[in-house]
């Protein structure tokens, strides 16, 4: 009877889509607390363990915030896990710049400024060491990436109406320079389109032995408002799924197949794959595919589905991009990692400045909850590809942590700076206004983050 009922409640909730949604949530929760909690813990790792090397006394050492849920104490520190898993903190005593100095050796106030700075940069550093490690030995295991990625920008498709079509850029151009940047590959291109909506890009292209130059600005686009040129790169779509009883799983199309043609007209694009479809409407139509290199042909009829209100000819399969997957040996690993971070890393110095001078959209910014759906997302993919997603956060969390903003690493080492060049402190009056105003600031930052975050998720 007990086995019944779970039978029954249990394919109840795999009918109703409840079981899928909750695998997913404890995917996105699990794999959220293990990336933040490996970059807080490696984080606060290179503070606490700087300090100890000069010699300051470390009270607290926690992951998460409020109140301490277990633990152990060994020497004058508290080894603590406490409630709110968002993040982390070292307490050092004497370190709030608000406080007094009370002269102890122990204090973080009693040790030179160039210590105290050594402390403050430890634990971004340590988050860049983080991402170089993880990405080496994903490379090494499982280098993943799309197959045009490498390649140079060869452009194969310009969407009509976009940014690059009013350019008059053509299919066939390829970009010989974009902004500072000779002979780019597509995975410089790419970057440098998403951080520049609304903002003019120089841009230099060959056609037939000729170059030309020109002004693409690329538009918003997306939720995150991201900068899209409306250009694309020769890529082989490849089925990703197949939906059961829909006329391409009836077809007898298959997960893994590469699309190459429809009615004989040769596939550049993902975007070529559905305005042919809707070109055909219900007429049948004839896809060429690759299933491990041996062509095949299928005639499949196009069906006019609603989904989420929009109406559409589809037959029934996800599409993705063909990927190329190797395994890297140790130097060639490390030297992409390096590439990687500093690429990752430069990135986001220049993004910042954008989303200040209200250039870029915050919406481009993720908050705890866009970093939980993102890190399930990609545990659903694989280890490999939850790990480089690490890897990106953990250099993430070393650029915003070290720009100087009072409260984060950054801010207090342009303190120190400030005050090495001055030969005295700063007033404490000035602090404690400066230190209220960014702590004011931050929250009402993450506010408005996790705002969007939410307006994403319902919009999603």
């Amino acid at each position: 009877m007990y086995l019944l009922a779970y039978t029954f409640f249990s394919n109840l909730l795999v009918w109703s889509g409840f079981g899928d949604w909750l695998q997913k949530a404890a995917t996105n929760v699990g794999s959220v607390i293990f990336v933040l909690g490996v970059l807080v813990f490696i984080h606060e790792f290179g503070h606490y363990a700087m300090a100890k090397l000069f010699g300051v006394r470390v009270e607290v050492f926690s992951l998460g915030f409020g109140k301490r849920l277990w633990g152990f104490r060994r020497g004058d520190t508290d080894y603590r896990v406490s409630l709110l898993p968002l993040g982390g903190y070292v307490k050092m005593t004497g370190e709030n710049p608000m406080e007094e100095h009370s002269g102890d050796p122990g204090d973080f106030t009693s040790h030179p400024r160039w210590q105290r700075f050594l402390i403050a940069i430890a634990g971004p550093a340590m988050n860049i060491v983080l991402a170089i490690v993880v990405l080496t030995g994903v490379f090494m295991v499982h280098d993943e990436a799309p197959a045009f990625a490498g390649q140079p920008a060869q452009i194969a498709v310009v969407e009509p109406g976009s940014p690059a079509d009013k350019a008059g850029i053509k299919a066939g151009d390829k970009i010989v320079q974009l902004q500072d940047k000779a002979n780019p590959t597509w995975q410089d291109v790419f970057p440098e389109v998403f951080i520049s909506p609304n903002q003019p890009l120089d841009v230099t292209v060959e056609r037939a032995g000729r170059t030309f130059h020109t002004v693409v600005t690329p538009s918003p686009t997306g939720e995150e408002r991201v900068g899209a040129a409306g250009w694309l790169p020769q890529e082989v779509p490849v089925v990703e799924t197949t939906k059961p009883g829909e006329p391409a799983d009836r077809a007898g199309i298959k997960p893994g197949d590469e699309i190459v043609a429809i009615n004989e007209t040769p596939i550049k694009s993902r975007g070529q794959v559905v305005d042919l479809l809707q070109q055909a409407q219900s007429t049948p139509v004839q896809v060429s595919v690759m299933r491990n290199n041996v062509p095949m042909k299928f005639t499949v009829t196009p069906q006019l589905t609603d989904e989420a209100g929009e109406k559409k000819y589809r037959i029934g399969f996800g599409q993705g991009t063909k990927t190329i997957v190797q395994r890297l040996p140790f130097q060639p690993a490390f030297s992409k990692a390096l590439a990687t971070c500093q690429s990752d890393a430069s990135l986001l110095f220049r993004l910042v400045p954008r989303l200040i001078e209200h250039k870029n959209s915050i919406r481009q910014m993720s908050g705890p909850l866009g970093i939980m759906q993102e890190s399930g997302r990609q545990a659903r993919e694989g280890w490999p590809h939850l790990l480089a997603f690490m890897a990106l956060l953990s250099v993430s969390l070393a650029v915003l942590n070290v720009l100087p903003f009072p409260i984060l690493d950054g801010g207090l080492m342009v303190m120190l700076l400030i005050e090495g060049i001055m030969r005295r402190d700063i007033k404490m009056e000035i602090k404690e206004r400066v230190y209220q105003a960014a702590f004011v600031a931050l929250i009402l930052f993450f506010m408005v983050v996790t705002y969007f975050d939410i307006a994403k998720s319902f919009h999603g």
